[in-house]
């Protein structure tokens, strides 16, 4: 067998998935835990918070509502406190699990970002393998992979339902989208626990245009939406089999707080991070680095634009109007817009393959630097006052 491909006893999705390229993510996703995960601490005050939070569900024994400094947290949805304790016990309590998690979601997410790049473009197997190397060499991607926080699982239920709206779009018949909608339906319920609401804004706006890039019985508006809002009601059906008895058990404060305060508050008057309509312009080409400054990216997408290249359609309806909403909301940090990076990540792949064709090494060029970079930024990241920190109720 060639060396270059994947062992036969893999499942045939993994094999296909675990080519070159597919190896070398693999690589560079061990570096960064490599780099990050023994090296430094967590972080005042986010990541410190939620592993607090986590611990107090441990010592608690409740794992229905989550709990910091005595009173119910309400920030955050569950999700990753659960994860966090599932992996306790099974491995017992200790500081590492808690930051290898959602590097696994990272890597997860990257595997789903090639398969939405199979989804759009089958006939550019290439475009496929460099997406998911484009998402991991991202610098915030790159930061955010071994950050204790709830992006990365949020990006990974956006994925998910992605893929499924578009294994519906292009389906022949409803009966053929049933698959799709079912996916969605398990996205929106897990994009829920995971961070809320917003999992509604990265997948119900490309829902809904879907008429625009969707193909076949989903141009007939009236079964997409009568589908699609089944799928939103099974989504909502799971979060609330969680959501109904917390607020029973959390009380009147609770309740109100995680079924309103959670989107309404932050999307109209944020309580923090308070930022001017224009704050993500600028940090683009920081976020993005270093593909935002690969010439070979603008020319490859002036050359789709120009061609009309199908699958563009799709993400446009999906990142233009979702960063735009973002720009709207009061509250804004860079790790907010971390679902938004497998689009970009997929538009700058098929950029790079359609200037490069078959010649991926071209395109992989410009990552090992940054991950050489990354990793030694990771690696001596130190924060003095950490061990001076206090936890407080935000």
């Amino acid at each position: 067998m060639p060396p270059n491909l994947p062992p036969r006893w893999l499942p045939t999705p993994m094999r296909n998935a675990l080519s070159r390229t597919g190896w070398l993510v693999l690589a560079l996703w061990t570096i960064l835990i490599l780099a990050a995960v023994p090296t430094r601490s967590y972080i005042p005050i986010d990541e410190t918070r939620y592993v607090t939070v986590a611990w107090n569900m441990w010592l608690r024994g409740d794992y229905l509502v989550p709990w910091l400094n005595g009173e119910a947290y309400h920030h955050k949805p569950p999700l990753l406190f659960w994860l966090i304790n599932l992996g306790w016990a099974i491995g017992g309590v200790n500081e590492t699990w808690p930051r290898i998690l959602p590097a696994l979601f990272s890597l997860l997410s990257a595997t789903l970002t090639w398969r939405l790049a199979r989804l759009l473009w089958p006939a550019r197997r290439d475009a496929a393998e460099l997406a998911p190397l484009v998402l991991m060499s991202m610098l915030l991607w790159a930061v955010f992979t071994t950050a204790t926080m709830f992006d990365i699982l949020l990006s990974s239920f956006a994925l998910l339902g992605l893929c499924g709206l578009i294994e519906a779009g292009q389906a022949t018949h409803p009966a053929a989208a049933r698959r799709g909608f079912l996916l969605l339906a398990l996205a929106i319920g897990g994009g829920l626990l995971a961070k809320g609401p917003v999992i509604l804004l990265h997948l119900l706006v490309p829902a809904l245009a879907a008429p625009l890039w969707a193909h076949g019985w989903a141009s007939r508006w009236r079964g997409w939406y009568g589908r699609l809002g089944l799928a939103f009601l099974g989504g909502a059906a799971i979060v609330l089999a969680w959501a109904i008895p917390a607020a029973m058990a959390g009380g009147e404060t609770y309740a109100r707080a995680i079924f309103w305060g959670q989107t309404a508050n932050r999307m109209v008057n944020a309580f923090a991070h308070q930022r001017p309509f224009y704050w993500y312009l600028p940090l683009l080409p920081l976020m993005l680095f270093p593909w935002f400054w690969v010439p070979q990216v603008w020319y490859g997408l002036l050359r789709l634009v120009r061609q009309r290249e199908p699958g563009l359609g799709f993400l446009v309806a999906w990142l233009l109007p979702v960063f735009f909403f973002f720009c709207l909301i009061s509250g804004k940090q860079m790790h907010y817009l971390l679902p938004l990076f497998p689009g970009v990540a997929l538009l700058f792949a098929r950029a790079l393959a359609e200037g490069a064709g078959r010649r991926l090494g071209a395109g992989l060029l410009p990552a090992l630097p940054l991950f050489a970079v990354a990793s030694a930024l990771l690696a001596g990241v130190r924060i003095p006052e950490m061990a001076q920190t206090t936890l407080t109720i935000p």
